[in-house]
């Protein structure tokens, strides 16, 4: 890539994990890029931070009361700024995007991932859910609008970066790996009594909340199973979870003649969003370089969905297909949203997810809208389900 060809990128959710990670990538290769637009949900303070860092051209807070705050903030610095979750979809439209890095959390990032692939923007994709819950509409919407979708999940990239070279040899399986959490090898007696601080301390990333509590009750790697089989046009058989505790295998690819190959590297979300801003090119970066011989054992387990029943749950949304894995999301967001307010255990979230699905209306071939009611319609039986 060369540094008079900049890419000129969005990041929605610039505040979270991804979003602020996302920036020290660019910050780290400034001749490469251009920031036009960065959007938060509430942190308005950190978004006013950034904003004055980096300079974009456009923000947007989504939360509306917090508009004339940021908006003073960067009068004198001559940045627009807008309010509202329909500003966050016009904004991605905006001509000079060349990229847009979808980093919201949860169901939120799903319309302006659609209002950006109608742009004709290229999609660096963090927001899973995006694929989970319309995973059909998406990947049919992105091949008509002849749009590039670049994974930022490590497994994901993991994944895509074993395609290279490969695209035109059909794969006989891929495996995502999972580190198995904080409460990797516990009986379900043992996760009774499981605290919130106990549930947001992963053991080898560094997340937002919410994905961390996911990958504590391995929704996480669920979510993951299911956004492979949209990215990767998988059947659910060709996908399976192996726990892998040292985190250093992202995920593998396993091909028709038996051969398989791994992506190896240190857990840093910043080379799977640097690889997804930067394809096909590699940058030199400064990231820590991983030493064998500080892992001498690499171990692989197999995943436990008796005990996390999460996991089993996706797998039976994905096989049933229709909008069973937008119910399936949409109560996990209620139930984990309900742990971290401490008004659930940390079993209750896979049981609200599990009832809800149980319960709520199926649809084999639902259309956009039917999706968000049947999101909405699942928000609402998972609450009643306290």
């Amino acid at each position: 890539m060369k540094k008079e060809e900049k890419r000129h990128i969005a990041i929605l959710g610039s505040t979270g994990s991804i979003g602020t990670q996302a920036l020290e990538v660019l910050e780290e290769q400034s001749e490469y890029f251009e920031l036009e637009l960065l959007t938060a949900g509430r942190n308005g303070e950190l978004l006013i931070q950034q904003a004055k860092k980096f300079k974009p051209n456009t923000v947007v807070i989504a939360d509306e009361a917090q508009y004339e705050k940021v908006r003073d903030a960067l009068w004198e610095d001559d940045i627009k700024v807008f309010a509202g979750s329909e500003a966050i979809e016009q904004a991605v439209e905006m001509e000079d995007i060349d990229v847009v890095l979808t980093a919201m959390v949860g169901f939120a990032g799903l319309k302006p991932t659609i209002r950006a692939i109608e742009a004709g923007k290229a999609i660096a994709l963090a927001n899973k859910e995006t694929l989970v819950v319309a995973g059909e509409y998406i990947t049919k919407l992105a091949q008509a609008k002849g749009v590039n979708i670049y994974p930022v999940d490590s497994e994901h990239s993991a994944i895509f970066q074993c395609l290279v070279g490969e695209f035109h040899n059909p794969i006989e399986k891929i495996y995502l790996t999972a580190s198995g959490g904080p409460f990797r090898g516990k009986t379900r007696e043992d996760l009774l009594g499981v605290t919130k601080a106990q549930a947001l301390k992963h053991p080898n990333w560094e997340m937002g909340a919410k994905i961390t509590i996911d990958s504590a009750s391995l929704m996480n790697k669920g979510l993951e199973v299911i956004e492979a089989k949209w990215l990767f046009n998988l059947k659910p058989e060709q996908v399976d979870v192996i726990v892998h505790p040292q985190s250093i295998v992202h995920s593998i690819v396993q091909f028709k003649d038996g051969s398989m190959k791994a992506q190896m590297g240190l857990p840093d979300m910043k080379l799977p969003i640097q690889f997804a801003l930067t394809y096909p090119n590699r940058m030199k970066t400064s990231f820590t370089r991983f030493n064998f011989l500080d892992y001498p054992e690499f171990t692989f387990e197999k995943a436990d969905s008796e005990t996390f029943t999460n996991l089993q749950l996706a797998f039976d949304a994905l096989n049933s297909g229709g909008n069973a894995a937008c119910t399936l999301n949409a109560a996990n967001e209620v139930s984990v949203q309900l742990f971290l307010e401490d008004k659930i255990k940390f079993l209750d979230i896979a049981r609200i997810n599990g009832e809800t699905l149980a319960k709520a209306s199926f649809i084999q071939k639902p259309s956009l809208e039917q999706l968000f009611e049947s999101d909405a319609s699942a928000r609402e039986l998972a609450h009643s389900l306290i």
